[in-house]
């Protein structure tokens, strides 16, 4: 009972790390209505710039861990959330109305910039946080056996909860929400309505991109370290959850991504971990498959 517990807790942090992945993506999605890979690409670069620019004060600015974190990610945002606007601006805006394989290509030549400008950067090494909020706070316990959760797992649950919370609230319950339901549901009749469909695109796209760097940070401050491939790893996951969803209600995709990572977490603690990415991927086309026979059927 008590290890169950604990792994129930386990999934807790990864289901808020998927969820509000997931919220993010779809935000971006209803706008652009493209597969986009440089989700995770943004994902992982943010982490990635975490890791240089702390390690750069750390080492040889000589600044205490908490400074040295600040500036990594402060460095994080500044260029993940640049990038991310360049992006939304300068290439998938002009290609959504292109063919789907248009930005499916544009999206992987991304994906390589961002990928090789981290690891010429990082020359190529990785780079590990030192342990810190690593503090356990115990929830149950069984004689030996303990229920726990540390700090910096706690600290990453409230904020990426909050993102989704705050995120959900924006998009229903303000003006810019009923603009962006607006422009998903028809571009079009927004723009003869006086809405600038373009604005609403670049705002979504950068508040996705923003939500992709927040998550990179608080994963790296959690895992201690995310090479890219790490990264791209997690935005795959995410896209096709948000494709089974249907893209068409981020709170809907945030809470089938903390699904999946519930069953990702039991799986690797009762079944064979060398077939988990496997079990997950499949699953997920599973029901992406299914999901798209009900549409044709409907």
């Amino acid at each position: 009972m008590a290890y169950l517990l604990q792994q129930l807790a386990n999934a807790v942090p990864l289901a808020a790390l998927y969820a509000a992945l997931a919220f993010g993506y779809a935000v971006a999605f209803g706008v652009t209505k493209r597969t986009d890979i440089t989700y995770g690409a943004i994902f992982a670069f943010a982490s990635q710039i975490l890791l240089l620019f702390t390690e750069l004060a750390f080492n040889r600015f000589w600044l205490v861990l908490p400074a040295a974190l600040a500036v990594g990610a402060g460095a994080s945002i500044v260029y993940s959330l640049a990038a991310g606007l360049w992006i939304g601006r300068s290439i998938m805006l002009p290609l959504v109305s292109k063919s789907p394989n248009t930005v499916i290509v544009a999206a992987l030549g991304i994906m390589i910039v961002l990928m090789e400008t981290a690891r010429l950067a990082a020359n190529t090494r990785a780079i590990w946080l030192p342990p810190f909020l690593n503090d356990t706070v115990v929830f149950w316990s069984d004689g030996p056996f303990k229920v726990t959760l540390t700090h910096i797992q706690l600290i990453d649950t409230a904020l990426m909860c909050a993102i989704v919370v705050v995120g959900a609230l924006i998009l229903r319950r303000t003006a810019w929400g009923r603009v962006w339901r607006a422009v998903t549901d028809d571009p079009l009749a927004a723009e003869l309505c006086g809405t600038s469909a373009n604005r609403v695109f670049l705002v979504a796209y950068g508040a996705a991109a923003l939500v992709a760097t927040i998550c990179g940070i608080l994963a790296t401050f959690y895992y201690g370290s995310m090479d890219f491939g790490a990264g791209l790893m997690f935005g795959l996951k995410v896209l096709l959850i948000a494709a089974v969803g249907g893209h068409s209600d981020p709170l809907r995709s945030a809470g089938g991504a903390a699904g999946l990572a519930v069953v990702e977490t039991m799986w690797g603690a009762y079944g064979p971990f060398v077939w988990r990415d496997l079990v997950v991927f499949s699953l997920l086309v599973l029901l992406l498959v299914m999901s798209r026979r009900e549409r044709v059927v409907l």
